[in-house]
């Protein structure tokens, strides 16, 4: 299941994305993963959460992104949920990759994994192939 937490900047996201991580925290049985470029939101989780910084591991465009999340998922069936913040700032502001990306991660996670992105833009603005998204 994928989830899009979108709108433009200093609206609110990443507050929502850190409330929605700590709470699974307490309250999921299986593993959380949180993905950011930066590590900005070390102090903001809950500890049990596994975050995982782009830069550190040289993660940069949707392609990469998705080799990421899929080997993350491969390597650790107890992965829940993974959140990921700031996408757009990862996997570049192509809105088909990211449509792209969305569609690819949602086959492979299925009903069993949460995935969580905050996406810099106004719903108005998406196209289709990730407007699909916003459940």
């Amino acid at each position: 299941m994928i989830k899009l937490i979108t709108g433009k900047k200093g609206t609110g996201k990443t507050k929502i994305l850190i409330d929605m991580i700590n709470d699974a925290a307490k309250k999921t049985s299986g593993n959380i993963v949180c993905i950011e470029k930066g590590a900005k939101l070390t102090y903001d989780i809950d500890h049990s959460v596994r975050l995982a910084d782009t830069e550190r591991y040289g993660i940069e465009g949707y392609d990469a992104v998705y080799g990421f999340i899929a080997g993350m998922l491969a390597g650790n069936f107890d992965i829940s949920e993974v959140y990921v913040d700031s996408i757009l700032k990862i996997g570049g502001p192509d809105f088909a990759a990211l449509g792209n990306l969305l569609k690819k991660l949602d086959k492979i996670a299925g009903n069993d994994v949460k995935l969580v992105f905050t996406v810099s833009a106004d719903e108005n603005e998406l196209p289709e192939e990730v407007k699909v998204f916003l459940k």
